[in-house]
């Protein structure tokens, strides 16, 4: 789960590319999905829930899909695999109906303009298509036009000037998975990079299920518990912290977890003061 302006990126159960029962092929990304959403749609019942996918998932048979489990979707959609929507596109640019809108933002150091383009009401491919809306977003540099970025989606939100920020903005944060959620995976302790084996059975399955939940429970506790974020701003990194739980866990033992986030707040406190008078 990401949000534009919000850095945690918060886990959901995974859905693993593997053959299933009965099938001989390997599996595929949009056939995990289409099969994760069937097997959690109990979970976002009554709410309302924009999908975020790369230019894999804005396939007719992926976007129907999500529609009928409930779900809304904003996927990214590149010219090079939708050529009936991209030619519509070009014919009403032409005719002078493509809507177009801008912003300037600061960056805090520079001013960048961000140029929106969009349709509603776009065929997503050519026989027996599947209506949606489409808008792109290019970023250029004020001061000098450089472009910095580019990219473009599909989704079943109504699009205008103000919704296609919006929609832009939500697309673009779905890199959080890779930056906040993926990378620090990799880099920042959890070792994710490591090969664990696969076993016999369902080992490599079990082993990254439990590092996704190690993850989901540092996560929530960045944003609810006081102890863990006094601490963690104390030690700053990740894999420092699991470093010193490390150590202390294999020397002492603690009743619960509060317990031991308790004595290495003690312990950072009586290390401050004796810095402070020295």
């Amino acid at each position: 789960i990401v949000a534009p302006g919000e850095s945690s990126v918060i886990s959901l159960p995974p859905a693993f590319i593997t053959p299933q029962d009965g099938h001989e092929k390997q599996d595929c990304e949009q056939t995990a999905a289409k099969r994760w959403l069937s097997a959690h749609v109990s979970l976002f019942q009554g709410q309302s829930i924009t999908l975020l996918g790369d230019d894999l998932y804005s396939r007719q048979p992926m976007c129907t899909d999500c529609i009928t489990q409930g779900f809304n979707f904003i996927f990214v959609c590149l010219p090079d695999s939708h050529k009936a929507l991209y030619d519509w596109a070009r014919f009403n640019q032409s005719h002078g109906n493509l809507k177009r809108t801008q912003q300037r933002r600061w960056t805090g150091k520079t001013h960048h303009i961000w140029h929106y383009r969009y349709l509603n009401d776009v065929p997503l491919r050519e026989a027996d298509p599947l209506s949606v809306n489409w808008c792109e977003v290019t970023v250029t540099r004020e001061s000098d036009g450089q472009q910095l970025y580019r990219n473009s989606w599909v989704t079943n939100h109504r699009l205008d000037d103000q919704r296609v920020v919006e929609v832009a903005d939500a697309g673009r944060c779905r890199w959080k998975t890779e930056n906040e959620n993926h990378n620090v995976l990799k880099t920042k302790g959890y070792h994710l990079t490591h090969n664990f084996g696969h076993g016999k059975a369902h080992i490599a399955s079990v082993l990254l299920t439990l590092n996704l939940l190690a993850f989901l429970f540092h996560t929530v506790l960045g944003l609810v518990d006081g102890d863990y974020q006094r601490i963690r701003a104390q030690r700053r990194t990740r894999k420092g912290f699991f470093q010193d739980i490390l150590a202390l866990t294999k020397y002492l033992w603690f009743d619960s977890w509060q317990a031991l986030l308790a004595f290495m707040l003690k312990g950072s406190n009586q290390k401050n003061k004796k810095l402070n008078t020295s």
